[in-house]
């Protein structure tokens, strides 16, 4: 004979498992269950370790960048100078000339007059560009930073080392020397 299945009826109990019967039973069993929680002031010593920590390397990292702003306007600087002076170095020739022409004899006044105008345009653009003459009347002080002494002579009228005649204007921006000046010094 056949054996005939029992199925479940809607009247029939149903086993249920209450939530104290699901749970371990032994404190080991809930030991290796739920993970112990540090204690608060463990994390917070961590995560203050850890802010400390991006907090520095943040600071590292703006000081970094300050420097290299700082640094990278020095560079822009420097090589703006140095271009300007490769300019004006080129225009000497042209400064030279101009001088010569002024301390040539000519009958024609209009002529000097155009050759003087346009001396002092060029000596105008050079202090729009920050270059100046270096200082080197007669009577100034020979300072071998900024004047190169040619000749050398015997004169009263004049103290020691003392600039007596010059032969040809020297040039500075931002206290470099583009071309020193070229003079004869006393005694």
């Amino acid at each position: 004979m056949m054996s005939k299945k029992k199925t479940p009826k809607a009247e029939d109990p149903v086993e249920e498992v209450s939530a104290e019967a699901a749970a371990p039973e032994t404190a080991e069993e809930k030991a290796v269950a739920e993970p112990e929680a540090p204690p608060a002031e463990a994390v917070q010593e961590d995560l203050q370790a850890k802010y400390d920590d991006l907090n520095d390397r943040f600071m590292r990292m703006a000081a970094e960048y300050d420097n290299f702003r700082k640094r990278s306007q020095r560079e822009r600087e420097g090589v703006h100078a140095e271009a300007v002076a490769y300019a004006v170095k080129a225009l000497l020739a042209t400064v030279d000339n101009l001088e010569r022409a002024l301390k040539a004899e000519t009958a024609d006044a209009e002529y000097k007059k155009g050759v003087e105008m346009t001396y002092q345009q060029l000596l105008e653009a050079f202090k729009g560009l920050g270059v100046t003459l270096i200082e080197s009347a007669p009577g100034t002080a020979f300072d071998p930073n900024f004047h190169n002494a040619v000749m050398h002579t015997e004169d009263e009228a004049f103290g020691e080392n003392e600039i007596t005649e010059v032969f040809q204007q020297g040039f500075q921006i931002d206290g470099k020397v583009i071309r020193h000046a070229m003079v004869k010094v006393a005694n």
